[in-house]
């Protein structure tokens, strides 16, 4: 199975949200990675069949998805950025609920539930309303029921935002147990998510294919070019006006460390190894 994009650009009056962008996934975990506004969102949609492209295919096995339509939707499980539920549905509610939507009969649906609400965690909350849910709950919620019809394509958008540290873990090691044979593609603008999760990882920027790869090879970017010193708190502004910088950590009350990145280090700051936050600063630091 493959999913291909092929030259596909989507443009908004005299804005172009996705520009020329072509890719072809294949089972695995992707992550597409990008600032707000960098058509990671209108990307997803085209995916998903909800926009049409104003130029360019999108093609599953060499059939376009328009062509595909109903097909197409059927292999498809997606989490919006934001998921509309009923709040005073309860999880076991809504999930029946949108099985039928989706044209499962009822036995299939009490199965799935069974197994999804599992899953994610959240069989004892089954009989609890999704008003009462934390975000992490209703997050999890909104993976049990794109997993509903066991999709060959699962499109996940923004699926952390605004999870606290410990819900993110939980659910990226959710993630991870999902990939198998299907194309899981991961939209987010939190580095962490992708940087031990993705098999491969998609910058955007401006509506276009910046750089892909696997982590090891998008480190190469940076391969000797990353470095920390630390500084006098009084040097900062000079320091910033000087160097490329990455971050900065307080260590304490009087000295800065400070994360750079050069081609040609003259503070003989100590080499560090790269991260993929290294790189989606070294980027996107404007």
């Amino acid at each position: 199975m493959k999913l291909t994009i092929e030259k596909t650009t989507k443009a908004f009056k005299k804005k172009l949200a996705v520009n020329d962008f072509s890719y072809t996934f294949e089972p695995g975990i992707y992550g597409l990675l990008g600032p707000n506004g960098s058509g990671k969102t209108t990307l997803i949609r085209m995916i998903c069949d909800i926009l049409k492209p104003t130029k360019g295919n999108i093609l599953l096995d060499d059939t376009s998805i328009s062509v595909l339509d109903e097909d197409y939707r059927d292999l498809l499980g997606y989490l919006p950025q934001e998921f509309g539920y009923y709040p005073n549905y309860t999880g076991d509610d809504f999930l029946s609920y949108l099985g039928h939507l989706k044209g499962l009969s009822a036995k299939e649906i009490n199965i799935k539930k069974d197994e999804l609400l599992s899953l994610v965690g959240l069989s004892n909350e089954r009989a609890i309303k999704i008003k009462n849910y934390s975000g992490g709950m209703k997050q999890r919620l909104g993976i049990a029921q794109a997993l509903l019809n066991d999709p060959k394509i699962l499109v996940l958008d923004e699926p952390t935002a605004g999870l606290d540290p410990k819900e993110r873990a939980r659910f990226r090691n959710l993630i991870a147990t999902l990939a198998g044979e299907r194309i899981v593609i991961l939209s987010t603008h939190i580095v962490s998510d992708l940087e031990h999760l993705a098999n491969r990882t998609l910058i955007m920027k401006d509506g276009k294919l910046l750089v892909e790869g696997t982590h090891e090879q998008l480190m190469k970017v940076l391969e000797n070019r990353v470095f920390s010193l630390v500084v006098e708190a009084g040097d900062l502004e000079e320091v910033n006006e000087r160097m490329n910088v990455i971050s900065l950590t307080q260590i304490d009350s009087g000295k800065i460390l400070v994360r750079y990145v050069t081609e040609n280090d003259t503070f003989n700051g100590k080499n560090e190894t790269p991260n993929l936050e290294d790189l989606f600063m070294y980027i996107f630091g404007e």
